[in-house]
């Protein structure tokens, strides 16, 4: 059984990667952590609370960073043309509810977790990292007790999807990304080279939503503003970004990984590139140089993760 930490900010394909997390039977998933990013932190966290409610999920939520590790750094607006203005596909989700939050902030649940289950904690993280650069501050032993950090972000052979050169999770928190790439704990990095393979077709999403109930119809209704975004962008559906980080946890064969130091260009026109340098490749003196080795994904069976995809969140029907 896998313990998991989900650090997100839902988010349309963070809905989909929370509910395969949620019906995995090799997941156990110990608690939701909410950051800023496809909406400001009040409904990023709303929204999460707001999905916990509606699939009865156990696991708690804390509430994370609302700005960059950095304070006051030039941070953009949330993208409510590709979630929604509610960042749930504007389908209406309630301003208040009785849910309640996990009273510590998401940087000290991260850390008195990892402590609680030393060796045993994968962290996934599917947004800015801010919370994590923020838990590695407040207790930098950590880095010796996590079992892994499996990220959805960054683009190495392709451009970045906010600009030429930057993915929009790493853009949004660059020295944050940086710092958590370099610290001294695994990090597997799932990014655009192949999450972009991954299309779920309108027909495949409406065959998990006839498949599994009430909790894949919610899924399949906010998705529909972010269908629409990635019309004339892929030929049919919508790329699931973050469920790809999820399928990496739980199946990790389906990927094919290149190891190296990573490295976060903070500022200038590339702000929030992400640079590996393979291990075994010779340059001269950097600022790659002395610092842990982590792998990065180069290569997905794009058809067998959307398999698995379907099959996880059809496995459990409500009605």
């Amino acid at each position: 059984m896998q313990k998991v930490i989900f650090d997100t900010d839902p988010g349309v394909d963070d809905a989909m990667a929370l509910l395969f997390l949620h019906h995995h039977p090799d997941v156990d998933l110990l608690g939701v952590t909410t950051v800023f990013g496809n909406a400001r932190i009040e409904t990023t966290t709303r929204n999460a609370l707001f999905l916990k409610r509606e699939w009865k999920i156990d696991a708690p939520v804390a509430r994370g960073a609302g700005e960059t590790f950095i304070p006051h750094r030039i941070s953009h607006e949330p993208p409510t043309f590709i979630h929604g203005d509610d960042g749930l596909g504007n389908i209406g989700v309630p301003d208040v509810f009785d849910v309640p939050l996990d009273p510590r902030p998401a940087h000290r649940f991260i850390v008195e977790t990892i402590r609680e289950n030393p060796g045993e904690v994968t962290i996934v993280a599917v947004g800015r990292m801010t919370n994590l650069a923020n838990a590695l501050k407040e207790d930098p032993e950590i880095v010796d007790l996590v079992k892994e950090i499996v990220v959805m972000g960054g683009a190495f052979e392709v451009n970045g999807n906010v600009t030429p050169a930057a993915e929009a999770n790493i853009h949004g928190d660059p020295e944050a990304a940086d710092i958590v790439f370099t610290a001294e704990w695994p990090v597997v990095i799932v990014g655009l080279d192949v999450t972009l393979q991954t299309v779920m077709t309108r027909k495949a999403l409406a065959d998990i939503r006839d498949a599994a109930g009430t909790r894949a119809k919610l899924l399949f209704d906010l998705s529909q503003f972010y269908i629409k975004f990635y019309e004339g962008r892929v030929p049919d559906g919508m790329v699931v970004h973050d469920s790809c980080a999820c399928a990496y946890v739980v199946a990790p064969e389906l990927f094919e990984t290149r190891a190296g130091t990573v490295r976060v260009v903070c500022g200038g026109i590339a702000d929030g590139m992400t640079i590996q340098k393979p291990d075994g490749r010779t340059f001269g003196p950097s600022d790659w140089d002395g610092l842990p080795s982590q792998r990065i994904c180069t290569g997905i069976d794009a058809p067998a993760v959307l398999q698995l995809i379907h099959d996880t969140i059809v496995s459990v029907r409500e009605d």
